[in-house]
Order: C-alpha cells, then structure tokens, then sequence
C-alpha cells in the first residue's frame, strides 16, 4: 500500500517520502479501514519540525484521524461490520491507504461529507472533551477561545454558545472575525491588532474559562483574567512551531511559573489535554466524547468547520497552510 513517510524533521517538501509499505494485518481487537482521506492537525506540524515528544522513530508514519471503509473486523469486535463508512482516531499511522484503529475511537458517519467527518475525530473529540469533561460551563459564563477560527476553536464556540456562555474569542484576521460574529460570538478580537489581555481587562471582566491552544505568553495573560473558580485548559502550544531554539526558550519562559497555593488561595485550576494520552489509557473517554460530537450534529447545534481538502499531492502545501496560521477548520488529504 501507499504511504507517506516522515523521514526527516524540517520544512515538508523534504521532509516527507510517499512509499511503498506493507498493508497491516487486522488484529482481533481492531478495525482495519481503507482510508478514503486523513486529517492534519497542529501536532502534525510538531512532529514534522521534532517538537513532538510522543512522535515514533524515524521514518514513521503521522496521522491520527482517517475516514474510510471497514474492510475488516477482528473476531473480538461485535459492534462495526465490513463496509461501513467511518471516522477513526489513529495512534499515529493515518497517511496510509489503510489503517488499523481501535474500536472504541471509532464512529459511523455514512454519507457525511468527508470534510465534515473528519473534522468530529480529533478537532470535536478534543473540544468535547476540553468543554464537557474538564471544566463544566453554564449559561452566562464568561469563556475565552483562543483560535477560535481553527478546528478545535471553532467546536468549543459552538459548545459555548449552546450552553448560553458570554464568549470571547480571538482570531488573526478580519475574515475570521466576521466569520465569527456570523456563527454568533459576542466578542471576537483580532489578535493582530488588538491586546485581548487589554481588551478584556478594560471591560472589568472576571473569566470563568479559558481554552488555550497557542502558550507562551497568552497562558500567563489568561491566568491574570481568571475570576474566582476560573480555569485554565491548555490543549496545544502552537508558538512552539519553528526551529528557532532561541525562541523556542523564550515561549517556554513566556508560559510563567505557578504555585499550586496561588490555584488553590483563587479557587483556580489549571487543565492539560492531550487526547493520545487518553487513547493509550482511557480509550473509553475518546469514545465518550465520539458519541457526544456525533449525537450533537445529528441535533444540529454542532456543524463541524469544514477547511481545505487537497489531494495527496498538496500534503506539503496542505502542512504550510496550517503551520502559517492561513485556514480555517479541519484539513484533510485525500488518495
């Protein structure tokens, strides 16, 4: 089969080779899918640049969501059957024609757009899992959203505004932020030419959450704002993207340093999300979190964000795009 190898760290014309590998066999507790296209997401451009701990050894093969067909089914497997069209979370090995996955990361999406179903795997799974399960918001709390324009920014919006919260959220351009406004949010702030530390610090509001993809400076910034009983989740460092080691120390220094007793005397907390983690451990929760996104745009109060889809042969455009910050919503590449 058809796969892309990793085989140096650095800009994506070098450093990714599409090669001819074995197709995997099907284990008796997984699910072997013929991929029909794989997601990209911000841990892919880590990996890609050697900031991503979790990353195999080289060559390896990224990708941690897939749409495609079941081809086959373990014997210990009740609940999927051959031909169904699915989304699948993957521990790394989604830029291949086929991948093995495990059941319990695993959802039916049948004729939905590929887009659209890619988007509910690793985006929507981690934004329910960010807004459900580590910090329960209710109506008129006060929320910011960093990148909220992005996969994983703009499902937390729409969770936000569905549970009645005052959302804040920033984004890098004036398209974004009218595409915010559009989708409803009360407060979208063009990170490019406004300080949403200043913007919010002026309205002499106490935020009840923040939801933090970018660290450095702006986890430091968000901690100033936090009212009592506030949290912040981190979910991503984006600003660790580069080579530049030099910056790379300093985003680390921007971050700040924090004492359990400064959480505990506001009542504070401070949340990481690593959705692989929960893979390896708690595969449940991914499911979980599956059930929740695929239920609520079945509702219909859920519409993922549908970004580009490029074909295999713009993996590297497809790897600039989003490392520049230049899309909105999920990204897929297709066979």
């Amino acid at each position: 089969m058809k796969a892309v190898h990793l085989q140096k760290f650095g800009k994506p014309e070098k450093a990714f080779a599409l090669v001819d590998i074995d197709k995997p066999k099907c284990p008796r507790e997984g699910v072997l899918v013929k991929v029909e296209g794989f997601g990209l997401n911000f841990a892919d451009i880590m990996a890609r640049t050697g900031l991503y701990p979790d990353c195999p050894p080289l060559p390896a093969v990224l990708g941690y969501d897939v749409v495609g067909i079941v081809e086959e089914v373990g014997q210990g497997v009740k609940h999927f059957k051959v031909g169904q069209r699915v989304t699948a979370l993957t521990r790394f090995g989604g830029y291949a024609e086929y991948a093995v996955c495990d059941p319990r990361a695993i959802a039916v999406v049948d004729d939905m757009p590929i887009g659209k179903a890619m988007a509910l795997t690793t985006q929507y799974s981690t934004a329910w899992q960010c807004f459900y399960n580590s910090f329960r918001i209710g109506h008129g709390d006060k929320v910011l959203i960093h990148a909220a324009m992005g996969g994983v920014g703009s499902a937390l919006a729409q969770m936000a505004l569905h549970e009645g919260a005052e959302v804040y959220a920033t984004a890098g351009s004036d398209e974004k932020i009218q595409a915010l406004k559009r989708l409803g949010v009360h407060h979208a702030i063009n990170y490019r030419k406004e300080d949403f530390f200043e913007v919010i610090k002026k309205k002499g509001v106490h935020l009840d959450v923040v939801f933090d993809s970018i660290g450095g400076s702006s986890v430091k910034k968000g901690c100033k704002l936090l009212g009592a009983g506030g949290s912040m989740v981190l979910y991503g460092a984006a600003q660790f993207n580069g080579s530049n080691l030099f910056k790379k120390i300093s985003t680390f220094l921007q971050f700040g340093f924090y004492h359990p007793i400064n959480f505990m005397s506001k009542s504070q907390s401070m949340i990481g999300v690593n959705m692989l983690r929960l893979a390896d451990y708690k595969a449940e929760k991914i499911q979980a979190c599956l059930k929740g996104v695929v239920k609520g745009v079945q509702e219909g109060w859920l519409d993922p964000l549908v970004g580009g889809v490029y074909p295999i042969e713009d993996l590297a455009k497809a790897h600039n795009d989003l490392g520049q910050r230049k899309t909105t919503g999920k990204l897929t590449v297709t066979w």
